[in-house]
């Protein structure tokens, strides 16, 4: 990190830590910990400047959305579960509103508006747009060595979408099962991410599957989990911050969302090596790996056949993948990724990328303080 923005950071906790929080102390008689840690961690999103307040039409004023978007992010660290919940919390507690923005004088949005909100800010994938400049600009000019990819499961109160209908006319015409005819040529057939070898970033992601439908994953354990809902995929740095994310059906497997990711982060960060599972066991990947100029380090599925161990230097540096099970860990535990209470994979995504970017400030504050 250049020595311009390590005395921007030294000079931002300097003026919160001598200046904002005894001010604040004096005004409302006190702050928890938690509180000041929101505090720290507003100004280093600082949200509200990442959203457009120019739109104006005929009757009352809006709301000011850069408010709404602290009281997310309050939300977030907290561990305040429902929207409810979180405006309970604002109507007592004089500290979380002036921390916020909200006037003491002036009576709070209602829940209906709370909600209107956040949908903006799903629409406008609000909290991708901070996470990724915050990314950049503190990791950006770094070498990160190790990148730890992974999926895990997001249970989400919504019904399974219902299977392709089975008895419509197929679009194309079938292949048939079975040895082929002497002198018959068949075409090879091209999974998902040999497509995805070929294709721009934009189209991948299209083509992901986001609906919500069932599925199954092997814990660290080897016990295998079924839920309803979706599933996020992690690039995580070895200092423990998130890089980039994804979300998925719950059924997609994790390795189909590997190519996005790495180039994601490719776009974000300069990094050494990959660090992945079993599920991601792919010559296709090894080999996009490498193209990227990265290091895979990928462990081997036998797929009923001999299982070929890491090398010893490479097994020391495997070991730095238990950094994207704490990053799970820690995004359902203290930041919201196990209590979905929004439906539709764009307000999901939203929710879950308030955590991610709360998760990264707090371990980049980790770093610089």
């Amino acid at each position: 990190m250049n020595d311009t923005q390590t005395a921007t950071i030294l000079q931002r906790w300097n003026t919160i830590q001598y200046e904002l929080l005894p001010d604040m102390r004096s005004e409302l008689g006190g702050l928890t910990p938690k509180l000041e840690k929101l505090i720290h961690i507003l100004e280093w999103v600082r949200i509200e400047e990442f959203i457009d307040e120019s739109e104006c039409g005929i009757g009352r004023p809006r709301h000011d959305r850069g408010m709404l978007a602290n009281a997310f992010v309050a939300k977030t660290v907290l561990g305040i579960a429902t929207t409810a919940g979180l405006l309970e919390r604002l109507q007592v507690d004089r500290a979380l509103r002036r921390i916020c923005g909200f006037p003491l004088w002036k009576r709070l949005p209602d829940e209906a508006t709370f909600s209107r909100a956040f949908a903006e800010f799903a629409r406008g994938h609000l909290a991708e747009r901070v996470h990724e400049v915050l990314v950049k600009e503190h990791l950006g000019d770094r070498l990160i060595g190790h990148i730890s990819r992974d999926g895990t499961a997001v249970e989400a109160r919504e019904k399974p979408a219902k299977p392709a209908d089975k008895t419509a006319e197929p679009a194309a015409k079938p292949v048939k099962r079975g040895r082929p005819k002497a002198g018959d040529m068949r075409e090879p057939k091209i999974t998902r991410i040999g497509r995805q070898l070929t294709q721009p970033l934009s189209a991948i992601l299209a083509e992901l599957p986001t609906v919500c439908d069932r599925g199954s994953k092997c814990n660290a354990q080897g016990y295998k989990n079924s839920w309803n809902g979706y599933k996020l995929h992690l690039d995580t740095a070895d200092c423990g911050v998130p890089i980039s994310a994804v979300l998925t059906s719950a059924s997609v497997h994790d390795s189909q969302a590997a190519i996005p990711l790495s180039l994601l982060s490719a776009g974000r960060v300069t990094s050494l090596y990959d660090l992945m599972d079993a599920a991601y066991c792919s010559d296709e990947l090894r080999t996009h790996s490498r193209t990227l100029g990265h290091v895979p380090l990928i462990d081997h599925n036998p797929r009923g056949g001999e299982k070929r161990p890491f090398a010893p230097h490479e097994a020391q540096r495997y070991n730095e993948r238990s950094g994207a099970e704490r990053a799970n860990g820690r995004l359902k535990d203290e930041f919201g990724a196990r209590f979905v209470r929004v439906k539709g994979p764009e307000k999901v995504m939203e929710h879950l990328m308030f955590g991610v970017l709360v998760l990264a400030a707090d371990q980049l504050m980790r770093l610089q303080i």
